[in-house]
């Protein structure tokens, strides 16, 4: 098949995503530009022949370098030089998006217009003309629906007709004035004179670039020194006879003409009905963002969220949760106790998998948000938002950054940070980034939802509804403590545009969810497991001495040897070998009884079952001794055994406990622990908290690993949640003061990096110190007012 490439351009909320996702289904790939962290998306689909590349270029409103995003959009249009160039634009908005247009003309690539959301230009009562809009532009025009599917095969269609047809790069003659075009023509000759500049770049393109004060490609023309010099000479010139005659810059006399070329285009091109009415979008945000009512609707709208996630995701959670069981238990079953069995019981499944455990749950919000930013709701958000915010000292923009690192949970503070770019001032930048980790990022509701489904039952959408919260109220008084301390000054100016509500598309919300989530799994599948290795041989070595393992076997021996001597168990178990069958069958017992499982009757035929069947019994009695004497052929039996398990148990729990204290793991939570004990934190969650530094996600891992090692019976194995329901060490209060900590404490280290790129390694080290801080004052105000008060100790 032949092969072609193209590029998707447009404005944000143009439906260009929507479009790439009609085209190319789920064969895409998501990576970064060539050394930015911007995201680039390519796809492929087959038509007609042609193996096409899709390329979805970030959205933008104009290609003069005034953010990353343009630039690596225009760098990508002039290096690659794609065959055909596909500029989605919003028929309800045209003048607006044929900006973009008129500046593809003046780059002269080859040019498709797919004319998107004709449908609301309906609703709006705006007609376009598209043959006469392809006319005067001079350009192919394609109508869409790209929600619906409608004009995508056109689209194709008309794509492989220009390929076939050779276009070929050729630019536009737009008029400027007088003034402007005869520097651009002056300019244009210099440029052709010197031969220094890239061949790649039209010597007029990049004389109107140079007009326009684009910094980029001034730079390029300056390696020249004398034609740089020459350059400025000119554009000074006109810059000063603008601003003397016209009182505008010349980049200002370029758009008002560009914007004259688009009138008249729409004039001819777009028919208006003449009734003036509000729009659905426009009586929608009547309610939606009233001031009155806007954020209590928000406020419910986040709370249903909730709701859905957790009620959706419940069964699907304890689905994995019973397979990574059921994995321990044949690994266990396959490898002998030791410390490969360990490594991939302790290290791998039990880290892994506390992670992919909660993917459901992942899923679930992340398709919750994916139907907020399609409809449109997510914009009207960060709107009402903007009013809060600048009274805390943040600008209007700081909402977006919030809301991707996880305003509203599952989002990111890497692209958080990143998206503070779009902040002007630099004081409200730097103070946007440094709040941005408080969020309730996506990596965090591993540890937030475990902790809740142990502790918070009766409450989970509550719970997490209160976190999503304090998350904010966090943000926004550390925001309002760092500007009127380190980084004073008034707020910039806000203006936001507001997309209309459109329906999502099914398979549009599948594609967004699939690919945050993917992105979730190939963290767990790469980084956390690395991390989940190395903390494993962290808190494992170096193993006990010989000495210090015999001194517990002969205490597990001697406590073997009393139970043996209790009257009448002989006749039931012969030796110690026979107790470790006793107590491996009452843990497959206990397992199956609790599950309700059918296969419970195999045990039928030991003839262990009736102390067993007794032994149950009686552990589900509120103590042995409310049974009495007699009321069961093996009672009193039943009560001893249970009473040699619990102190078999406690012997482990020590034997655990020690490993654990002596490992290099152990050793450093062990030193921490006595600043975090009035926090109520031991050395294990001190290890956690430490692997969180590299990734927030590890933490459940962490504390897998540290409560499952030395684990002696595999049928034992539970999942992290019931064995921290089950320690007496924990409470409501304590993982309400760990999720509090997590929240707030030092952001993972690829933030860290991320915000020393977006400004200095002051700040980056500002925010580790800061957030550490604040983390540990609010935990100990968080825990020791909950002691006092006798609050969250009750299970």
């Amino acid at each position: 098949m032949k092969k072609i490439k193209i590029a998707l351009s447009g404005n944000p909320n143009s439906g260009k995503s929507t479009i790439f996702n009609a085209l190319t289904g789920a064969r895409q790939h998501i990576a970064n530009y060539p050394g930015v962290t911007v995201e680039k998306k390519s796809g492929w689909v087959s038509h007609k022949g042609y193996n096409i590349e899709v390329v979805d270029l970030p959205g933008t409103y104009s290609l003069t370098a005034y953010s990353l995003e343009e630039i690596v959009a225009r760098d990508f249009l002039i290096k690659e030089k794609p065959d055909v160039v596909v500029d989605i634009v919003d028929a309800s908005n045209l003048d607006r998006n044929l900006y973009l247009t008129v500046q593809f003309k003046e780059l002269g690539v080859p040019l498709v217009i797919a004319l998107n959301m004709v449908d609301v230009a309906s609703q709006r009562g705006i007609i376009v003309n598209k043959d006469s809009l392809s006319s005067l532009l001079g350009v192919p025009v394609v109508p869409t629906v790209a929600r619906s599917n409608q004009g995508i095969q056109d689209l194709l269609d008309k794509i492989i007709e220009v390929v076939e047809n050779g276009y070929e790069w050729r630019r536009d003659v737009i008029s400027y004035g007088r003034d402007i075009d005869q520097g651009l023509r002056a300019i244009e000759e210099i440029i052709r004179k010197s031969g220094s500049y890239d061949k790649i770049y039209s010597p007029w393109w990049l004389a109107l670039k140079c007009l326009e004060g684009d910094e980029q490609v001034r730079k390029l023309i300056r390696q020249d020194e004398e034609t740089g010099r020459q350059i400025e000479e000119i554009c000074n010139r006109i810059y000063k006879h603008t601003m003397d005659t016209l009182e505008e810059e010349p980049e200002g006399v370029i758009a008002d003409h560009r914007y004259g070329y688009i009138a008249g285009i729409t004039r001819k091109a777009v028919k208006r009905k003449i009734e003036s009415r509000l729009n659905v979008s426009d009586r929608v945000d009547r309610i939606l963002t009233n001031r009155a009512v806007g954020p209590f609707i928000m406020l419910l709208i986040l709370y249903l969220i909730y709701e859905f996630t957790f009620w959706g995701s419940e069964a699907p959670v304890g689905w994995f949760e019973a397979f990574f069981g059921w994995l321990k238990g044949l690994v266990s079953t396959i490898i002998p106790a030791g410390l490969l069995n360990s490594l991939i019981v302790s290290g791998i499944i039990d880290g892994v998998g506390g992670v992919v455990g909660f993917v459901p749950l992942i899923m679930f919000m992340f398709f919750a948000i994916a139907i907020m930013e399609d409809t449109g709701y997510m914009a009207r958000i960060a709107f009402m938002l903007d009013r809060l915010l600048r009274w805390f000292g943040l600008h209007g923009n700081s909402v977006m950054a919030l809301l991707i690192s996880g305003g509203i949970s599952g989002g990111c503070a890497v692209p958080g940070v990143m998206a503070t770019r779009t902040l002007k001032d630099p004081k409200e930048r730097i103070a946007t980034l440094l709040v941005v980790p408080f969020m309730n990022c996506g990596a965090k509701l591993p540890l937030f939802g475990m902790l809740i489904g142990a502790f918070f039952v009766r409450s989970k959408a509550n719970m997490m509804f209160v976190f999503t919260l304090l998350s904010w109220a966090f943000a926004l008084f550390a925001a309002k403590v760092i500007r009127v301390t380190v980084l004073r000054g008034p707020t910039t100016p806000f203006v936001m545009e507001l997309p209309p509500y459109r329906v999502p598309t099914l398979k549009g919300l599948l594609i967004h969810t699939w690919e945050r989530t993917w992105q979730y799994i190939k963290k767990a599948g790469t980084i956390i497991l690395v991390i989940s290795i190395i903390l494993w041989a962290m808190m494992t070595f170096p193993v006990l001495s010989k000495e210090e393992r015999r001194k517990f076997e002969e205490k597990r021996q001697e406590l073997k040897t009393g139970f043996l001597k209790v009257p009448g168990i002989r006749n039931i178990v012969k030796d110690s070998a026979g107790l470790d069958r006793l107590d491996e069958l009452f843990s497959r017992y206990v397992s199956l009884k609790e599950k309700a499982g059918p296969e419970v009757e195999k045990l039928d035929k030991s003839p262990l079952l009736p102390l067993i069947k007794e032994a149950y019994k009686v552990s589900k009695k509120s103590g042995a001794a409310e049974v009495k004497a007699g009321e069961g052929a093996f009672s009193g039996i039943a009560i001893a055994y249970l009473r040699y398990r619990e102190e078999a148990r406690k012997i482990n729990n020590l034997e655990q406990q020690q490993r654990l204290r002596r490992t290099i793991a152990g050793r450093i939570g062990q030193m921490l622990q006595k600043i975090t004990r009035p926090i109520g934190f031991d050395y294990r969650v001190n290890v956690a908290l430490l692997g969180g530094f590299a990734a927030k996600e590890v933490i459940v891992s962490t504390l897998g690993t540290a409560y499952s090692l030395g684990e002696l019976n595999p049928e034992q194995s539970e999942v992290l949640s019931s064995r921290l329901q089950k320690d007496p060490n924990w409470s409501p209060l304590l993982a309400f003061t760990l999720i509090v900590f997590s929240m707030l404490y030092v952001p993972c280290f690829a933030t860290v990096v991320m915000i020393k790129r977006e400004s200095s390694w002051k700040w980056a080290g500002f925010s580790i110190v800061f957030n550490l801080v604040a983390a540990y004052v609010i935990s100990l105000a968080v825990y020791n007012t909950g002691l006092a008060l006798g609050v969250g100790l009750a299970r």
